[in-house]
């Protein structure tokens, strides 16, 4: 069973080595949250591995080959016992199941960060970005995340912690700590 925390969680403790999923629709901050709190080489962006792929990180055509190589590094990465954060939206069970079964292939635990923001702040902050996704595109992806939080959703996919963040505040407010790493 999931150690659920619906935010506000200031202080995150996670174990290591770890997959961290970072869940939430295109705008909810998550790049932002995965910059401040981990190292750049632990983080895995769908969006990076596009713009490796075809020259834009907006490219939906590079999206397949962008996931294979994603889950390429991330396996690796869980082999040689090194924590992962995968910055992607994972807002469909299908997409978080195959990061969940590598992670247990790889007996590392997995936590979920959802960024559950109020569905104006993130309409806003996806037509201020540099790389706008469609409106009806981002509506989507909260209604994808909807489903996802509904009961049988995350919660009941087994991950080692479940943390919500349901407004700017909180997401702003979380911290990392990380155990001492075993000589």
């Amino acid at each position: 069973m999931a150690d659920v925390h619906d935010a506000p969680v200031s202080n995150l403790v996670l174990p290591d080595p770890c997959l961290v999923l970072l869940v939430g629709v295109a705008g909810s901050g998550k790049s932002t949250l995965a910059a401040r709190l981990f190292a750049p080489d632990e983080v895995l962006s769908s969006d990076a591995y596009r713009e490796q792929i075809s020259g834009d990180a907006a490219d939906q055509r590079a999206t397949r080959a962008a996931f294979a190589a994603l889950h390429r590094d991330l396996r690796a990465r869980l082999r040689s016992r090194r924590t992962a954060v995968v910055d992607a939206t994972s807002l469909q069970r299908h997409a978080r199941s195959a990061l969940v079964r590598m992670a247990r292939d790889a007996s590392v635990p997995v936590v979920a960060i959802v960024l559950d923001l109020p569905e104006d702040l993130v309409l806003a902050r996806n037509a201020a970005r540099d790389r706008v996704v469609p409106e009806d595109a981002v509506r989507r992806q909260l209604a994808a995340l909807r489903k996802a939080l509904a009961p049988g959703g995350l919660e009941a996919e087994g991950y080692a912690q479940l943390i919500v963040a349901r407004s700017a505040a909180e997401v702003a407010g979380l911290t990392l700590s990380r155990p001492p790493t075993r000589a």
